[in-house]
């Protein structure tokens, strides 16, 4: 498949940053309460109970009830003027006040690990390209301004961005778009291997564990705060175009590039400072020879899911999705339907994972240009009813119209004044939303009520914006009555939803040298699994592990042993052993020879092991569907010289008592090749 191209995300032009009409900054006058706030410290929130996890492919709030995340991009903190775009023309209250009056319940805010790190060693970078001004006569971005007459850094804005997130019922989670900050970093494709001067001056290269350490660092700083729920561990890992020395791949490998182990890794330290922050983890671009978007390819989950040592309740897989008007792509070539899309990329490429309720999905990026292509906006529709019939999670990409090839939700965004009741002079941001994109893409796809249309928040107190409900709100006043748009539709009681018991998994083994090792099959929110044996009539622990195979050692040849595997998921074990198994181990000593090969030139040399109670060894090769002895005797090797060039299929086997051992032929087979 050929490589895909991904967006430019355009730089802002010097014509863009200024503000009409802005004054420099007056050091008296006014004063922000939400700076000053911020510039104290860590913003703390009001109960810490929003915290969300994940049971099969739904997620879930602390009382047991779903949730649905429909919201949508804004960049800028991984750009670098280390803020987000549009602040520059736009006052943030009035900003995150109408993103929240617009029904977007959550936002992904890209940033850079260089962003990261310089607020890790206390010294975050200045925010540039906006001009917060406190005069009395043109107030603008007053909340970026701290009581000293200074400008909020970078760390400061983004504390009072969560503030006014807070205040507004919407919820956010970060993206890791690049390593360092840098307005088209995004085409950069592996988490590690570029360098940046920070704030220090010390010259830093990013790691994978300089990488880990800054988000590790931003969980712990921020865990007290449950506006920021959660980590997008990086942004579209791909292939080398963009300039990345190495493909991001996806295996059970401890190979540097290997994304999945990473993503592991950096699951287990962001969890371990805060356990209950959601891990949203991003696809490859190619796995096992099938090709996707950036991002897009979770192919990789059914074979090698991440599996952190505190288990899987929260995991989220964020694959992203586009349509022709970024890159033409195959599966546009015919006059596509929702079922041929699943056919030909979506369901083997991530749809699975919600069909089979294995993981949530959340749809980092999808949206688009419109009227370039019908088939873009065809995409967006057939996109768009899937999610809302599947409860799949999404971010629509993006609020921002300077991203290249797909625009955003604003056309426009302007400020002014304007005189109160009083006399006073306020300022108001004037915001232009692409009505067709909003109304006819994203806002159908909106958690609302079904029949008052009220977005529907995650806050469990505060409501979303002057046409939203809160999360307790909702599940006690229009749950169980009108209902919501999720899942196309679903009306629930509101109460407390009893977990739904998770079933331990089927095991199957296989015989070792005095050992069995056993094997199942991933189960969806396991925590944790146990391995129990029965031991005098009563099941005793040998070990916990997240992982799905286990080797039992230390056994007794030709004994039976009793066996079983439990899960524990929401805190609790399953201590039902039903799912219990017999296994036996088989001897210490091989019942037939283990051989060796070599090959130089046309002759071929073999040696072999010695079998406790042989009478004599042959060697057979396969020809024509049978085994047929080349050669027998009472030794340990073979040596066959002028051999016709050619692959052979070989195995030695032993005789004992009398009879030749011929069990597991194929199993023991193997092949060797002469070169002439």
């Amino acid at each position: 498949m050929n490589r895909f191209f991904k967006r430019m995300t355009a730089a802002a032009s010097i014509a863009a940053l200024a503000v009409s009409g802005a004054v420099p900054c007056f050091s008296a006058a006014l004063t922000s309460s939400a700076a000053t706030a911020a510039a104290s410290g860590r913003v703390v929130a009001d109960g810490n109970d929003d915290w969300l996890h994940a049971k099969g492919s739904r997620l879930y709030d602390k009382d047991g009830n779903e949730v649905w995340l429909t919201g949508a991009n804004w960049f800028g903190f991984n750009c670098t003027e280390c803020s987000p775009h549009y602040l520059w023309s736009g006052d943030i209250d009035d900003l995150v006040k109408d993103i929240a009056d617009h029904g977007v319940n959550v936002l992904r805010l890209p940033v850079s690990t260089e962003l990261l790190y310089n607020w890790m060693i206390g010294d975050p970078d200045p925010i540039k390209s906006i001009n917060p001004n406190n005069d009395p006569s043109y107030p603008f971005n007053i909340d970026l301004i701290k009581d000293n007459g200074e400008v909020v850094n970078s760390q400061e804005l983004f504390d009072v961005l969560l503030t006014k997130c807070k205040k507004y019922g919407v919820k956010c989670f970060i993206d890791i778009h690049s390593p360092e900050s840098n307005n088209s970093g995004h085409n950069y494709g592996i988490w590690y291997g570029k360098s940046f001067t920070a704030r220090n001056g010390k010259e830093v290269e990013v790691t994978t564990q300089v990488w880990i350490d800054t988000l590790a660092w931003c969980a712990d700083y921020y865990k007290g705060d449950d506006t920021l729920i959660g980590f997008d561990l990086k942004n579209e890992p791909h292939s080398t175009y963009g300039g990345g020395p190495v493909d991001a791949i996806w295996d059970n490998s401890d190979a540097p590039n290997n994304w999945k182990k990473a993503a592991e890794d950096c699951a287990d330290a962001i969890l371990a400072k805060n356990k209950n922050a959601l891990i949203l983890i991003e696809g490859v671009e190619g796995f096992e020879g099938h090709g996707a978007w950036w991002g897009g390819n979770l192919r990789g989950v059914a074979k090698y899911p991440v599996l952190p040592k505190a288990g899987t309740s929260q995991i989220v897989y964020s694959p992203h999705d586009y349509g022709p008007v970024v890159s033409d792509q195959p599966w546009f070539h015919k006059d596509f339907t929702e079922q041929t899309l699943l056919d030909d990329y979506w369901y083997d490429t991530w749809a699975y994972i919600n069909d089979k309720d294995m993981y949530p999905l959340l749809i980092g990026e999808w949206g688009g240009t419109l009227g370039v292509n019908p088939d873009n906006e065809k995409w967006l529709g057939l996109l768009r009813d899937y999610m809302i019939k599947h409860h799949i999670n999404h971010t629509f990409w993006c609020l921002n119209d300077d991203s290249g090839d797909t625009g955003g939700l604003w056309k426009d965004i302007s400020f002014g004044t304007t005189t109160d009741a009083s006399g006073k002079i306020v300022g108001k941001t004037n915001i232009n939303w692409d009505k067709t994109k909003y109304e006819d893409y994203y806002y159908p796809a909106i958690w609302k009520t079904q029949k008052t249309k009220k977005f529907i928040g995650l806050d469990h107190k505060v409501a979303l914006g002057k046409n939203g409900v809160s999360l307790n709100d909702f599940y006690s006043k229009y749950a169980s009555t009108e209902g919501s748009n999720l899942d196309n539709g679903t009306i629930v009681n509101g109460q407390q939803q009893p977990p739904t018991p998770v079933s331990n998994p089927t095991v199957t083994y296989t015989a070792g040298n005095g050992s069995v090792t056993l094997s199942w099959g991933a189960v969806s929110g396991a925590e944790m699994y146990a391995v129990y044996q029965k031991v005098n009539g009563s099941w005793t622990k040998v070990d916990e592990t997240t992982s799905t195979s286990y080797v039992l050692k230390n056994l007794k040849a030709g004994t039976n042993y009793e066996v079983a595997v439990i899960v524990k998921a929401d805190g609790s074990w399953n201590t039902d052993y039903s799912n219990s198994i017999i296994v036996t181990p088989d001897s210490g000593t091989p019942k037939y020879p283990v051989a060796t090969s070599s090959v130089q030139g046309d002759t071929l040399k073999l040696s072999w092991s010695a079998v406790d109670g042989a009478d004599k060894y042959c060697v057979a090769y396969y020809s024509a569907g049978k085994w047929k002895i080349l050669a027998q005797g009472n030794v340990l090797s073979y040596t066959k010289t002028k051999v016709p060039a050619g692959t052979y299929k070989l195995v030695v086997g032993a005789k004992i008592n009398g009879e030749w051992d011929i069990s597991n032929l194929n199993k023991r087979a193997f092949t060797v090749t002469i070169s002439k």
